[in-house]
């Protein structure tokens, strides 16, 4: 087998049942799951009328392309979301199954370890741990920029000099996953400056980019590119229906930006077997033409915030964050792994350490310390893993 599998970490869900295994909560308190950023809003009904009634289109192969009507309704969604944003759907738009496994397949593509002499990818610390695996089973190095507060934005000036000069590709997750936090105009200009410097890819995960506050629509990293009269030489992004239409079981997404990445990317997926199916496809369309379903979401996880942050300011310094629906939840006494495992002998609300996101620096973890906590569930629920959370930590 690959030898660099044996570079794999757990995943930070195994990591938590480890944690929590032989933990029996209170019999007389449901266990509430806010740990896993699964949405539970119901799957609209504009994408699952679409899904079953293009069943009979499961008798075709699909291309790998996917359709032209797909492509157009993902270009007609970046030009409404992102003010105006104009990609062409025949060279710089390609369907994919959910952002996760593009964000995987594509550095198995652009990678090339013996060319590049041992790559290295600069990732978030924090970070999503798709972007580690994937450079392990690439052949490539990766080297972590640690986030800091209060903004939990990536200090790229923590990368050394000699690993930018071997910088095949930067990862960037704005809305993040776990801080909430969001790269703004003048965050990504800092980001093309090093770009112009070492000539790396910009791999922009923006699959939380629709659940914001306040009407405060985060900035894409084409959205600005374009606004800065650059190119998208270089840049590609990648958000799928999972969060915005409360769809992870659908397994769609797209990517979209530098057609000289695309291509070669579509020709590797042409091989690698990852088609999107005909009624995915068609449930897709119907998904990316309808704004009212995610008008409606972001009304509920506003809603659920409302609610659950007074009640933890309670007890604890919680911050609003920028968008997402997580909270990255700072512990008084600083150990997220017995806070996490305490919490749920006590209370039945799991939540995940944040130290299971990150990983150990000179610098420490960055994620110790704090818990990401999903807001995810039913409003009533979330409120009343809040009011457990605050009665317990009283005591």
């Amino acid at each position: 087998m690959n030898s660099h599998l044996d570079q794999l970490q757990p995943y930070p869900f195994a990591r938590l049942r480890e944690a929590i295994n032989g933990i029996i909560p209170p019999e007389n308190l449901a266990p509430i799951m806010l740990q896993i950023g699964e949405p539970k809003h119901p799957t609209p009904k504009v994408l699952t009328d679409a899904l079953t009634q293009s069943l009979n289109e499961l008798s075709k192969y699909p291309l790998t392309l996917g359709l032209p009507e797909l492509r157009q309704a993902c270009a007609d969604w970046l030009r409404r979301r992102y003010d105006g944003l104009t990609l062409n759907p025949e060279t710089q738009i390609l369907p994919v199954l959910g952002s996760r496994e593009a964000l995987f397949s594509f550095v198995q593509a652009a990678l090339d370890p013996i060319a590049d002499e041992k790559p290295v990818i600069v990732s978030p610390n924090p970070f999503y741990q798709i972007y580690e695996g994937a450079t392990f089973l690439g052949g490539g190095e990766i080297v972590f920029a640690n986030t800091t507060a209060p903004r939990f934005l990536p200090d790229w000036s923590s990368v050394p000099e000699d690993k930018w000069v071997r910088c095949k590709i930067v990862f960037v997750c704005s809305p993040d996953n776990p801080t909430g936090s969001v790269l703004k105009r003048e965050d990504w200009a800092e980001l093309f400056a090093l770009q112009d410097q070492y000539g790396f890819i910009i791999a922009s995960d923006e699959c939380y980019a629709e659940i914001y506050f306040g009407g405060h629509k985060p900035t894409g990293c084409l959205q600005a590119a374009a606004e800065m009269g650059r190119s998208f030489d270089n840049i590609i992004m990648f958000t799928s229906l999972s969060k915005r239409s409360n769809a992870p079981g659908l397994r769609s997404g797209f990517v979209a930006g530098d057609e000289k990445l695309l291509k070669p990317f579509l020709l590797y997926r042409t091989y690698h077997g990852s088609a999107m199916s005909n009624p995915v496809q068609r449930a897709s369309i119907a998904a990316w033409n309808d704004e009212a379903h995610v008008e409606e979401n972001r009304r509920q996880y506003q809603i659920k915030f409302d609610r659950v942050v007074p009640i933890l300011r309670q007890k604890f310094d919680v911050k609003m964050p920028e968008a997402s629906f997580y909270i990255w939840l700072q512990i008084p006494d600083g150990d997220d792994l017995a806070f996490t495992q305490e919490l749920f002998r006590a209370t039945g609300v799991q939540v995940l350490p944040g130290r299971f996101f990150a990983r150990d620096t000179e610098h420490g973890n960055p994620g110790k310390g704090f818990v990401r906590i999903a807001l995810v569930d039913e409003v009533e629920k979330c409120v009343e893993a809040a009011e457990r959370m605050v009665a317990w930590y009283q005591k």
